[in-house]
């Protein structure tokens, strides 16, 4: 389940963020989850089952396009779909109003979710 990002789960957030190579250094860290505290157009989710097990971050650009900047899965859950769903659930979410899309960083991941789709 996809649940909204909150300042009292700013650690468990900055955790799943900290597998993304470009934001291994923690000042860098805390200006990327300050963003998304602060600024209206970047939004931050975390997926829970029993515990929270992966995190997905997106911008809204132009009023147009929902740019997913940031998708991680705890390590020891990884290749169990979950990312997949994260990116399912903010493809539900924001579809009606966006064009859902990915950044560089994050393109090749959603390609791969996109066409594991349309295998479905």
């Amino acid at each position: 389940m996809l649940i909204r990002y909150k300042k009292n789960l700013e650690k468990i957030a900055m955790g799943l963020l900290s597998f993304m190579p470009e934001e291994k250094d923690v000042k860098k860290l805390q200006q990327t989850i300050k963003e998304y505290e602060t600024n209206p157009d970047w939004h931050l989710y975390l997926w829970k089952d029993d515990d929270i097990l992966g995190a997905i971050g997106l911008r809204i650009e132009d009023g147009i396009n929902a740019v997913i900047q940031h998708i991680s899965v705890n390590p020891s859950h990884r290749n169990s779909g979950i990312g997949k769903k994260m990116v399912g659930e903010v493809n539900r979410l924001y579809n009606d109003k966006y064009a859902v899309c990915a950044d560089d960083i994050t393109q090749q991941f959603y390609s791969k979710c996109d066409e594991n789709e349309d295998k479905d």
